[in-house]
C-alpha cells in the first residue's frame, strides 16, 4: 500500500422532482487545490477512517453525520511515482442522512451537483472510472498510478477505456 492514510464523504440528497445531487466542492488549499472534490482528507493518528470522516466533514462543510448514517464504499489506492509524497490510500464513505446547511470553509467551497452532471472534467482523473457506479449503490476497490503530469491515471486495476 502507497502513502498516508485519507477518507472522501459523498452526501446525497433527492430534491423535489425526484433529482438526485451529492455534496462537493472546490479545494481551497493542500494537494487538488481547485479542483472539486469530496469532503475528507486525512485520517489523524488513534482515529479510525470512519472517526476521521465525521470529522472532516463537520470541518469543511459545517454539517454533522453520524457514524451510523455512512456507508463504507470502498478503498481506493493513489500511486504517485513522480511525487511520491502523494501517494496515499483513500476510505471512501457515502451518506444520504446529516444535520445542518453545508457552509464553506478554509479548505472547501461546498456545492450540489446533480450526480447525473458530475464535474467529472474539474476533479481527479480517477474520479470518472469509480464515482458514478459507488454514487449507484456499488462498491469499489482499485488502485490508481498517475503519470509524469501528476494529473492523469496512466494505470488502473479499473479498464481505463
Amino acid at each position: 500500500m502507497a502513502g498516508y492514510e485519507v477518507c472522501v464523504c459523498y452526501l446525497t440528497r433527492v430534491r423535489a422532482g425526484g433529482r438526485r445531487e451529492v455534496l462537493l466542492g472546490r479545494k481551497r488549499t493542500g494537494l487538488g487545490v481547485g479542483k472539486i472534490v469530496g469532503p475528507g482528507g486525512k485520517v489523524e493518528a488513534g482515529e479510525s477512517p470512519l472517526e476521521a470522516i465525521v470529522r472532516e466533514v463537520a470541518e469543511e462543510t459545517g454539517t454533522r453525520v453520524a457514524p451510523g448514517d455512512l456507508r463504507a464504499a470502498g478503498r481506493l489506492e493513489y500511486r504517485f511515482p513522480f511525487r511520491p509524497g502523494w501517494s496515499q490510500n483513500s476510505n471512501v464513505f457515502v451518506g444520504e442522512v446529516w444535520q445542518g446547511e453545508p457552509v464553506g470553509s478554509d479548505e472547501l467551497a461546498p456545492e450540489w451537483f446533480a450526480v447525473d452532471e458530475l464535474p467529472l472534467d474539474e476533479m481527479w482523473h480517477d474520479a470518472r472510472f469509480w464515482l458514478p457506479a459507488v454514487l449507484a449503490g456499488d462498491e469499489v476497490r482499485a488502485w490508481f498510478s498517475f503519470g509524469a503530469d501528476n494529473e492523469t491515471v496512466a494505470e488502473s486495476s479499473l479498464p481505463l477505456g
